[in-house]
């Protein structure tokens, strides 16, 4: 390998994030060439951020020179992807460890890009204030400069699981379901934010037993005049008397009103009339980035979809993605139907794997995404909304005033899974693991910490900092729950997916 090293900076497409992130960059960029330097190279910089594919393409795609990217806050695949695929020279993604800045969810996110594109690439990471300082880090950079690539242990990766003869029935059960008649995804708009990983497609999804059917997000808009205000008025009551909570007018939320809900629940209203138009079995709502201008968030009402307990309810939830992002969907989709067949509630919660850190001796994940976890969460009551809250989005990012579906998780079981691209076919990552109660004290350190307006959960899903970082392919999971892992593990290969069991060893 050369000893010219590029750094550049994946970006977000919004100028502000970028702004607000150019420190922590400046910071980590410092950070790193001190690193590489240590080791002998001469690195140099990509001006500035990437924040259009273009730029990407211009920038990048004349570089033959090793590269890393630096991953300090959320940024969207694209912008690294489109500079890089069809090239060979090594691809570094180098990330901190931070909630507050989520360089990690970014890099996960790329690294999930990159793979479905068969674009080679290696990961590195850290939370030492002096890079140089990690033993680890330094060793894994040193291993990429020599050569190309980084290598990391696979003892928590595993092909099988043992299956017992009940799972293994209701797995077939639930197969035999979706070939009888495919589950139909209900796609507003197709994935967000760069998340070019989530989306499948028909040419991939028809393997494996579900469908999907388009529709533009401009629907919303032209529909949402014609829904009556009678509906909107008994859907409000209706949030009100099952127990959610709103911080209307609060401290930096002065925007946020009734009338702010009013209008979140008139696109629910819309898409739930969709919904039962198209019969479509799950949904995966875009949102961002085209309708943020236009419309409040769809969390409020992605969160009331997540939720037996809703307005106009059929007394089911339906298995909603944010992001309109199918490898969520999918697997909430699978696991909500083996639910209902082991006769446990079917709600299952989509997050991001957003940070974690060592609490009582084990490693714990904080997972939360701003509106795609159900309020059974929360209560564990399939009739009540009872400990969901709805903050207002913050502004920087959502304009227009609307709220979250947010709450802390309750201790339990849980089952999680991920679906994904990798060598032209759909993978399928499955775990078993905790929800975790944490001290009140922890719990809002970590919550602060990250982003307070979004539903929290604390989860030991038996793989640690370093296994998800090395292997995962997303920034987001699946959750539901209770025990469904063989079961999970078993229709996954029914349907046709290549399985991944992640578990570290004890």
């Amino acid at each position: 390998m050369t000893k010219k090293v590029a750094i550049f900076w994946p970006g977000d497409a919004r100028r502000i994030p970028n702004e607000l992130a150019t420190p922590n960059a400046e910071e980590a960029t410092v950070q790193l060439e001190r690193a590489l330097k240590k080791l002998g190279r001469a690195p140099y910089r990509v001006g500035g951020f990437l924040e259009k594919p273009h730029e990407a393409i211009e920038a990048l795609g004349p570089i033959d020179d090793p590269m890393v990217g630096v991953c300090v806050h959320w940024f969207y695949g694209p912008h690294t992807t489109d500079g890089v695929v069809g090239k060979d020279n090594p691809l570094l993604l180098a990330s901190n460890f931070s909630g507050q800045w989520p360089g990690l969810v970014g890099l996960l996110n790329t690294g999930a890009c990159l793979e479905s594109l068969d674009r080679p690439h290696s990961r590195i990471w850290t939370d030492a204030p002096d890079w140089t300082a990690d033993d680890a880090f330094m060793a894994r950079l040193d291993e990429w400069c020599s050569s190309g690539r980084v290598r990391y242990g696979e003892e928590a990766i595993h092909r099988h699981a043992p299956i017992g003869g009940d799972a293994s029935a209701r797995a077939k059960r639930v197969a035999a379901q979706l070939r009888a008649r495919r589950a139909l995804i209900l796609m507003l708009g197709d994935t967000s934010m760069g998340m070019i990983n989530g989306y499948f497609g028909p040419r991939l999804l028809k393997d494996h037993g579900f469908a999907e059917h388009k529709v533009d997000q401009a629907w919303i808009l032209d529909r949402g005049q014609r829904i009556d205000a009678r509906r909107i008025d008994d859907a409000l009551a209706f949030v009100k008397d099952k127990g959610v909570t709103f911080h209307w007018g609060e401290e930096d939320a002065h925007d946020f009103t009734e009338d702010s809900t009013r209008e979140q629940l008139r696109d629910y209203l819309v898409v739930k009339d969709l919904l039962e138009e198209f019969k479509a079995d799950c949904l995966g709502w875009q949102y961002q980035l085209g309708l943020i201008p236009l419309r409040p968030p769809s969390d409020f009402a992605e969160g009331l979809l997540n939720s037996a307990c809703r307005p106009e309810t059929n007394g089911e939830p339906i298995a909603t993605a944010t992001e309109a992002d199918q490898g969520n969907v999918i697997p909430m989709e699978m696991m909500k139907r083996l639910l209902t067949d082991k006769g446990l509630h079917p709600a299952v919660m989509f997050h991001d794997v957003r940070w974690g850190a060592e609490h009582d001796g084990r490693f714990l994940w904080v997972l939360l995404n701003s509106g795609s976890c159900g309020a059974y969460a929360f209560n564990h009551d399939p009739d009540s909304l009872a400990g969901a809250h709805t903050y207002r989005q913050p502004r920087l990012y959502f304009p227009t005033p609307g709220g979250t579906f947010a709450g802390e998780s309750l201790p339990g079981e849980m089952t999680w899974a991920r679906a994904y691209i990798r060598g032209g076919r759909l993978w399928m990552d499955v775990g078993r693991g905790e929800v975790v109660k944490l001290p009140p004290d922890v719990r809002d350190a970590w919550w602060e910490g990250t982003t307070r307006q979004w539903p929290f959960m604390a989860a030991d899903m038996q793989i640690g900092r370093d296994t998800l970082m090395a292997h995962y392919l997303s920034n987001h999971v699946a959750v539901a729950y209770g025990d469904i892992f063989e079961e999970m593990v078993a229709l996954s290969a029914e349907l046709g997916f290549e399985v991944r069991v992640l578990r570290d060893p004890s």
